[in-house]
């Protein structure tokens, strides 16, 4: 993989690559692009950038003020394995091209920005972080909603609702029961072939590969691993990997969603993110404390769970991501951290005795998040509880389902809606604009974004079950 402006131009000039794609990420979460022609790129574009509109980007720039630029990083061009053309896929970050200025509304920036920060406060100098994103996997998927109807209907050959189904020319039955989806072999996972193609066209990106697996759920629920890696590059990868994912499903007549809980009465997908801080190249998460962890891991964990509910508009900021967090599904619902209760909110997995592999892993997030704010928001929020030495409490060694409700109550729970947590984020964000790595204007355009199209909207439409519920009122 090229890693210099000057490798970049000499891989486009000796492979005579005609078409190079601009990717980069909007507010929510999506990548755009802008594809161009080889004579467009030079080296000013590694440093300037390359022109572009960005009026109609989602929560960006008012028509008035669109002008921006792509900046290209060198260290992530790879061959675009889905382009029939020969083309070059090169990751950008946004810049005010009047002012010289990194744009404080790009994600990507705002990740950089929370290294930038981490570094100034001599913590540390590298937040490594690693995502397993879930998914499903579907063969039919037909949404609408007017004024007169709505509905969903997703479906899959391996659903157990298809146990009964004549349509397939004779039902082989090999279809995994609910919640029991992990891990069994062919001839019940039907997905091992197109996951194995996933997991090895990723690495043809340059996303360092590991495992690939069914998940818990019935009906084409599936995770695959990639390496952790440092905050800003880990993030590039799982933009990287839920591309490639979602185009070899394309391939063989698949649609993928990272949707949270797409599958009533069934497991949702999360993606569950491991972390941890280092300095001169040296871990500083292991120690001789709970777990193996060193007191500046705790305060970390005191961070993440004092600022978790405005923490989940970031990394939970769907309606449907609180469809997920709900007990009795391996949901992490409870803010409290365990070395094996994965009912808990944080979790530290069992990592040997190597100090550089010791990490703490925040069950929460889901995929539905923008993953630069996703990592940069926690990486805030364990490094105000580091700062403030902030006690994550007792840990919860217990069975959740042993507690008696008076003692349940006295575990904070996880926010029950995006509105609720947009309402946290909106009195406790100083966490975050601490060090210039959020600003008022982002998190305030954040909430106003979230409520308008997605909170809003929701209010407005009745709910299909309402009508099973209330018709006959």
């Amino acid at each position: 993989m090229a890693q210099t402006p000057g490798e970049v131009l000499g891989w486009i000039k000796d492979q005579d690559i005609q078409m190079i794609d601009l990717k980069f990420i909007d507010m929510p979460g999506t990548w755009q692009h802008l594809t161009v022609y080889q004579d467009q790129i030079d080296e000013s574009s590694f440093t300037d950038g390359v022109p572009f509109d960005g009026s109609s980007i989602r929560g960006w720039k008012a028509i008035n003020e669109s002008d921006m630029t792509m900046v290209l990083d060198p260290t992530t061009a790879w061959i675009d394995p889905f382009m029939e053309e020969p083309t070059l896929s090169v990751i950008c970050s946004i810049k005010e091209p009047r002012t010289g200025e990194w744009y404080s509304r790009c994600p990507r920036v705002i990740a950089q920005k929370a290294i930038d920060y981490l570094s100034s406060t001599g913590i540390g100098d590298t937040a490594f972080f690693g995502p397993e994103a879930e998914f499903f996997v579907f063969e039919d998927v037909r949404f609408d909603q007017t004024e007169s109807q709505g509905f969903y209907y997703v479906d899959t050959a391996e659903g157990r609702w298809n146990s009964g189904r004549v349509e397939e020319g004779g039902n082989k039955g090999y279809k995994p029961r609910y919640k029991e989806g992990y891990f069994p072999v062919s001839p019940t996972d039907t997905l091992q072939d197109i996951r194995s193609e996933m997991l090895l066209t990723m690495k043809k990106c340059g996303v360092p590969i590991e495992k690939h697996h069914h998940e818990v759920a019935t009906g084409g629920q599936c995770e695959l691993g990639f390496r952790f890696g440092k905050l800003v590059e880990a993030a590039d990868w799982l933009m990287t990997y839920k591309y490639c994912i979602k185009n070899v499903g394309k391939k063989h007549g698949k649609t993928v969603t990272f949707m949270p809980k797409p599958v009533f009465n069934d497991n949702g997908s999360g993606m569950h993110t491991h972390q941890s801080v280092w300095k001169d190249g040296q871990p500083l998460f292991a120690g001789d404390q709970y777990a193996g962890l060193s007191q500046m891991a705790l305060w970390y964990i005191g961070g993440i769970l004092k600022h978790a509910p405005a923490l989940l508009a970031f990394t939970n900021p769907t309606t449907n991501s609180y469809k997920r967090l709900v007990p009795g599904f391996e949901a992490p619902v409870n803010l409290a951290y365990s070395q094996g209760n994965r009912s808990a909110s944080v979790r530290i997995p069992l990592s040997g005795t190597n100090p550089k592999a010791k990490r703490l892993e925040f069950r929460c997030p889901d995929a539905t998040s923008n993953p630069y704010l996703a990592f940069a928001a926690m990486l805030c929020a364990g490094i105000d509880g580091i700062k403030n030495q902030i006690d994550p409490g007792e840990p919860l060694d217990v069975d959740i389902y042993d507690l008696s409700p008076e003692e349940l109550a006295k575990i904070p729970s996880t926010p029950g809606s995006l509105e609720d947590a947009l309402s946290k984020l909106e009195t406790d964000h100083e966490f975050l604009t601490t060090g210039g790595v959020f600003t008022d204007d982002f998190i305030g355009n954040w909430i106003n974004y979230k409520l308008d199209n997605e909170v809003n909207p929701m209010r407005l439409r009745p709910h299909p079950y309402e009508f099973s519920l209330y018709y006959d009122c």
